[in-house]
């Protein structure tokens, strides 16, 4: 059986879930990779990627896609959740609905994905787990983003109870909080171009060095900013 370590990557099709996902197949991890419309593309074709239907709207989706995990691969070593929503709205103007669609998808799937693969993250005692939060999980940059942080700031916390639970199992949890990133979700909200913004391709080192640092070198959080703010 191939003893190459297991990762699985919600929202994988684009943006940083797939630079992320390239990266690590360039490190040598297998990838079972979560999409909600799966479709395959040429970097795919390498041995050990594995492309799965995952709907984090869908409750249930995630424990069918962890056990067609196990079943091909025998092992999870690390879960990152990536799959997130986008609700550009003040907390006055916006509706319950809304506010239940971020938090389904931003806190309450990563949390049912995690729960799922639990078990399989702890055989090794060096079980990963990586939440994409935001810097809005850390403050309140503007009005029009407050529906989002105040999910953001869940998913934060989200992050450490993950990492509470799990530390006498070896499972570590850390929250990435990035500001801008040159994704479609950030080019829909702002006006500035990539160049001002972080890559994904950085994120994705920076999630790679996470994944291979031992237990006694855990991080909870990572901020990082591709403009100056006071505190971040």
């Amino acid at each position: 059986m191939d003893e190459r370590k297991v990762v699985l990557i919600s929202g994988a099709n684009r943006g940083i879930g797939e630079a992320v996902g390239r990266h690590l197949a360039e490190q040598g991890w297998q990838l079972s990779l979560g999409m909600r419309m799966p479709r395959e593309a040429a970097w795919h074709e390498r041995d050990g990627i594995q492309v799965v239907r995952y709907d984090a709207n869908e409750a249930g989706s995630e424990a069918a896609w962890v056990d067609q995990a196990l079943k091909r691969f025998g092992r999870i070593d690390a879960v990152i959740a990536n799959a997130g929503l986008m609700i550009p709205k003040t907390v006055i103007e916006a509706s319950d609905e809304e506010l239940d669609s971020l938090l389904e998808i931003n806190v309450k799937a990563p949390r049912r994905l995690v729960a799922a693969a639990w078990e399989a993250l702890g055989v090794s005692g060096q079980g990963r787990v990586i939440l994409m939060a935001s810097l809005s999980g850390k403050r309140v940059k503007s009005a029009a983003s407050g529906l989002y942080a105040m999910t953001k700031f869940a998913a934060v916390a989200l992050t450490h109870g993950i990492r509470q639970a799990g530390w006498e199992q070896g499972i570590r949890a850390t929250a990435i909080c990035p500001s801008f990133v040159a994704t479609d979700m950030a080019r829909s909200i702002t006006t500035r171009n990539d160049a001002e913004m972080t890559h994904p391709a950085d994120i994705a080192r920076l999630v790679g060095a996470l994944l291979e640092l031992p237990n006694e070198a855990s991080v909870a959080e990572l901020t990082i900013n591709c403009q100056l703010e006071e505190s971040y």
